[in-house]
C-alpha cells in the first residue's frame, strides 16, 4: 500500500500547507491578471490517486489566492497520497470524499456541488478515472459529480507513458473530447515509475491558464441571444415520400450547446434528426423549410448572433398528394417550387448588431462558391465544407472546415469532432460580435 506522504503523521500539516502556499505564491507572481478570471468564481476540483496529487494542492492554493471559492473532491485512491486535511487547509472548505456522507455542508453533494460551481477540474486523472468518465460510470463522488455537471470540464491526466499511449486510454480521451471535455496536454520528463516519457501532470501554471481560458469562454456570450438552425428539412411529395439530405444536425446542435455553455440565451430550431433535444435552451422542432423559415423570423428579434447550420432544401414538390402515389401510372417527372431563402431573409431583416454566420456545403470550387454565397446573401462570414471527396462531414461526427471572412481572409480549421469545431468557431466569432 502506498504510504500517505502528506498525512499529519508524516510531518506537520501546517508545514506542508506553508510550503504549498509558497509554491502557489510563485505561480501567482507572473500571472496576477488571473485574479480577474477567478475572483468570485466557484471551482470544483476533483483529485485522483497518484503522486502528482501534491501538484494538485498547489493548483488549489493558487486558485484560492486568486479569489476563487474552491471545493475539492478526493477519490479513495487520492487519499493514499494526500490527506483531506491538506486540501481543507488550502481551500478553506470542507473536503468531499464520500458519496454517502451525512451532514455534508452541501446536501445531496453530487447535485449541489455541481450546481454551485462555474467549472469542474479533474486533476491528475488516471487511466481508470478516464475510463469511468468515458463510459458514464458513477461509482464514487467524483465520477458521479462529473456525470451530473453541465458546467465546463477540464481534465489534466497523469500516468505512466505506456498507459497514456494505450489504445483504450486514447479512445477514452477521444470520446470525452467529442463530448466537449477539454484537456490539458500532459508533460514529458521523469515519471514516478522511474521511466522518462509523456504522462507527467501538466505544470500548475499551465493548468491555471487553461482554467482561466475555460472560465472566460464560459461567460463570453452571457447576455446575448443566439438563434441556431440545424438538421435537414423534409419536403413531402406524399405521406410516404419526401426530398431531403444526409444532414445529421450534429454541427448545429454542437454550436447551440456550446453557445449555451458560454452563457447565451439560445434558441435551436431543428429539422428532423435522431439527436435528443438539448437541455437548458429553447428547442423548436420543425419539418419543412417553410416551417423553419417561420420559426426563425418569429425568434429573430433581439438576437445578437444567428447561425444558419441547417441543410435547408432549396426546392419542394409543387404538388403534394394527400394519398400515397402508386408506382403504376405515376408520373416520372416532378415539378418543383423554390423554398424561402432563410439566411438571406435573416441578413436582410436583422436588427443592427446581429451577426450572421452561414454554412456552405460544396463538391467543387469550395471557397469560390462559398464566397459567392456569402456576398450574395450579405453574410458576416461563412463556414465552407467540402462534401465532394468525403461525405463523412455531411452527416458524420467529425468535420474539417474553413472559416471565410470578407476581404479574402480565411481560417482553415483542423479535422476534429464537431463539438470541438463548434468551440473553435465560437472562439473566432465571439471576438467579431458588435460590442465585444
Amino acid at each position: 500500500m502506498a504510504r500517505n506522504l502528506f498525512a499529519p503523521s508524516a510531518f506537520k500539516a501546517r508545514d506542508l500547507c506553508d510550503t504549498i502556499r509558497a509554491l502557489a505564491d510563485r505561480l501567482m507572481e507572473p500571472s496576477s491578471n488571473l485574479e480577474q478570471s477567478f475572483s468570485g468564481r466557484t471551482i470544483l476540483v476533483g483529485v485522483c490517486g497518484g503522486i502528482a496529487a501534491y501538484k494538485c494542492a498547489e493548483v488549489v492554493s493558487a486558485l484560492r489566492q486568486a479569489g476563487a471559492d474552491v471545493h475539492v473532491i478526493l477519490t479513495e485512491a487520492a487519499q493514499k497520497f494526500v490527506s483531506q486535511l491538506t486540501f481543507f487547509a488550502l481551500s478553506g472548505n470542507a473536503v468531499h470524499a464520500d458519496l454517502f456522507a451525512e451532514g455534508s455542508a452541501w446536501d445531496v453533494a453530487h447535485i449541489s456541488l455541481v450546481r454551485k460551481s462555474d467549472a469542474f477540474l479533474v486533476l491528475n486523472a488516471t487511466a481508470n478515472t478516464l475510463a469511468k468518465l468515458a463510459h458514464g460510470l458513477a461509482d464514487n463522488l467524483l465520477t458521479t459529480c462529473v456525470l451530473a455537471t453541465r458546467r465546463p470540464v477540464l481534465v489534466a491526466a497523469a500516468m505512466n507513458t505506456a498507459m497514456l499511449e494505450a489504445e483504450p486510454t486514447q479512445a477514452n480521451i477521444a470520446a470525452l473530447q467529442e463530448r466537449g471535455f477539454e484537456f490539458v496536454e500532459p508533460g514529458a520528463g521523469f515519471l514516478a515509475c522511474g521511466e522518462v516519457g509523456d504522462g507527467r501532470l501538466a505544470d500548475p501554471q499551465t493548468i491555471l491558464s487553461a482554467t482561466a481560458g475555460l472560465l472566460r469562454r464560459s461567460q463570453s456570450l452571457r447576455g446575448r441571444r443566439v438563434v441556431v438552425t440545424a438538421g435537414p428539412t423534409r419536403e413531402f411529395a406524399d405521406p410516404a415520400r419526401f426530398l431531403s439530405n444526409p444532414s445529421s444536425g450534429r454541427m448545429g446542435f454542437a454550436l447551440a450547446i456550446e453557445a449555451r455553455r458560454r452563457g447565451a440565451d439560445v434558441t435551436l430550431i431543428s429539422g428532423p434528426t435522431q439527436l435528443p433535444a438539448p437541455a437548458d435552451l429553447r428547442f423548436v422542432p420543425v419539418t419543412t423549410a417553410s416551417e423553419m423559415h417561420a420559426a426563425v423570423l418569429e425568434h429573430l428579434d433581439g438576437a445578437s448572433l444567428f447561425i444558419g447550420a441547417a441543410a435547408v432544401a432549396d426546392f419542394r414538390p409543387a404538388d403534394v398528394s394527400l394519398d400515397k402515389v402508386k408506382k403504376e401510372g405515376a408520373a416520372t417527372t416532378m415539378a418543383l417550387s423554390a423554398n424561402p431563402d432563410i439566411i438571406a431573409d435573416v441578413a436582410a431583416r436583422r436588427l443592427p448588431g446581429c451577426f450572421v454566420l452561414g454554412f456552405a456545403a460544396e463538391t467543387d470550387d469550395l471557397e469560390a462558391n462559398a464566397r459567392k454565397k456569402m456576398e450574395k446573401k450579405n453574410l458576416d462570414c461563412i463556414v465552407a465544407n467540402d462534401i465532394g471527396a468525403d461525405l463523412s462531414s455531411f452527416g458524420g461526427s467529425h468535420t474539417q472546415a474553413t472559416l471565410l471572412w470578407p476581404g479574402g481572409r480565411r481560417e482553415p480549421l483542423p479535422r476534429a469532432p464537431k463539438k470541438v469545431v463548434a468551440g473553435m468557431l465560437l472562439d473566432r466569432i465571439t471576438d467579431a460580435l458588435p460590442g465585444m
